[in-house]
């Protein structure tokens, strides 16, 4: 019998990899129209059919059926290609008459090389398998999600994006937040209405927190000064509760306004403002990012880019301790909310413990748990800390024993400043892909809080604060588009769905 030279060999082989490249391509166009007209002919059925689902719910699920029946007829294609290549490898490594370690070329040997191509169509088999289920599964969980977790109110009056922003502890109860346009606002809950505008910091305001018994506000600002302003409010009626659906469908989209428009417009421009301080304190070097009352509201933290916090005594305005140690600048600082305990989170990827509960001692603490930087750490009422940072992940610590997390929440993008939940600890993560994600203490996910072009925040989320005294607006966010929102939780439904 007549041996092949190997040139032949490969133009035969060349060729026929020609001819079996032009028949799939036919072969898919011949597919994706008989696809097209089966998947129309599934529709027009739909009507006709007795189901429950609704039609817009019914119709997804026939995209994404068709999706995965062409997903798996474009891989069996290719398989039947990757066996036509072993077929023809295995003919020209017969007729070429080649040995293995001065054997015949063995069953064995061209059965490992089949085994091992079968093994990585398998593989990419189950990879398509999952990411296509993957897609069905998060269908499901953001249509149960909408019906626990609603939009229920928008703080629409800021000229620039909103940083953070904090619940009022006492009566009244108001919203407060901090914005890049220089000013901090207080919001009525119920209405959605401004009620004052704070205007005496010369930069961006970082940072919010209210005084735990009496009417004062602790803002931190990029002109390097925390400020320590009295406020008096008066809340508003509360007209009859409208129609959420309605004001998704007819609210605005602010996310179009260049970040210069509306300069001295909006609501928060004709309310009562304040301009001057009570206490201004003016230790740090660089911007401050953030600040808190310790428990007992007689002492403030504050933390800055100069990489220290400092302890402040309110009535004095005496700087107390500096507390240094961080490498780099620091993004956050939380206080315990029964306990003197402060921690400070930082870029060079480590948080920060600090116990002053012994007056004659104030130890420091130093964790290591992330490989980005730390965007915030919050306490818990119990013995918890929640870090987040920008490598995607979010951390629950045990205060008895820090030495690893309890738990690692994995996320598609950036964390920003987190909150968790007193009551039920439910952690909320506000993410730069503009998404807010509910979790449990154990990392569970919960619920992803909806969000379309209609509804929902349009560029980063900054921050998230819960608020469980009000039981119908009782979760908070903020972002980059200029708005507070105010959300409806059903944690009872949550936690059964759950």
């Amino acid at each position: 019998m007549p041996v092949e030279s190997g040139s032949s060999a490969a133009a035969r082989h060349t060729k026929q990899k020609r001819k079996s490249h032009s028949l799939s391509i036919r072969r898919s166009n011949s597919t994706d129209q008989e696809q097209r007209t089966v998947t129309g002919m599934q529709r027009d059925m739909l009507d006709g059919q007795d189901s429950k689902l609704p039609l817009s719910l019914r119709s997804n699920l026939l995209d994404l059926f068709g999706q995965i029946e062409r997903e798996f007829e474009n891989l069996y294609i290719e398989n039947l290609e990757l066996r036509r290549e072993i077929d023809t490898l295995n003919e020209r490594l017969v007729s070429e008459g080649q040995t293995i370690d001065g054997g015949e070329l063995s069953k064995g040997a061209l059965k490992a090389k089949a085994s091992h191509s079968t093994s990585q169509l398998s593989q990419k088999l189950m990879t398509t398998y999952k990411a296509s289920t993957s897609k069905i599964v998060s269908s499901f969980k953001a249509t149960t999600s909408r019906a626990v977790c609603q939009i229920l109110r928008e703080y629409v009056g800021h000229r620039d994006g909103i940083w953070d922003l904090a619940v009022t502890r006492n009566s009244p109860v108001v919203l407060g937040t901090a914005s890049a346009d220089h000013s901090a606002a207080l919001w009525s809950i119920e209405t959605g209405k401004c009620l004052l505008r704070y205007a005496g910091h010369a930069g961006s305001v970082n940072s919010i927190k209210f005084h735990p018994t009496e009417q004062m506000a602790l803002t931190a600002s990029g002109d390097q000064t925390a400020h320590i302003w009295r406020y008096m409010v008066q809340l508003p009626v509360i007209p009859p509760l409208a129609d959420i659906s309605a004001l998704c469908d007819d609210e605005l989209d602010f996310s179009d306004r260049e970040d210069g428009d509306g300069d001295g417009e909006g609501p928060c421009s004709e309310v009562p403002t304040i301009r001057v301080a009570t206490t201004t304190l003016k230790s740090h070097q660089g911007v401050v990012i953030a600040a808190d009352w310790l428990v007992g509201g007689k002492q403030v933290v504050t933390a800055s880019w100069d990489r220290a916090a400092n302890l402040y005594e309110v009535e004095t305005s005496e700087l107390v301790h500096t507390l240094t140690g961080h490498d780099q600048e620091l993004t956050h600082c939380c206080t315990h909310p029964s306990q003197r305990l402060v921690v400070t989170s930082s870029r060079d990827t480590t948080f920060r413990l600090w116990d002053f509960r012994d007056p004659s001692i104030h130890s420091v603490n130093v964790f290591q748990g992330h490989t980005d930087t730390v965007t915030s750490a919050v306490f818990t009422v119990g013995d918890n800390v929640v870090s987040g940072s920008d490598d995607r992940t979010v951390k629950v610590w045990d205060l008895k024993n820090m030495r690893s997390p309890i738990a690692t929440i994995r996320t598609d993008s950036a964390v920003n400043r987190i909150s968790v939940s007193a009551n039920q600890r439910i952690i909320a993560l506000p993410h730069d892909n503009r998404q807010v994600r509910l979790f449990d203490m154990t990392g569970v996910r919960l619920a992803r809080l909806p969000r379309s072009n209609r509804q929902g925040h349009r560029r980063m989320v900054c921050c998230s604060v819960w608020n469980e005294e009000n039981a119908s607006c009782n979760l908070f966010t903020c972002g980059f588009d200029r708005q507070a929102i105010g959300w409806n939780i059903n944690i009872p439904a949550l936690l059964q769905e759950k």
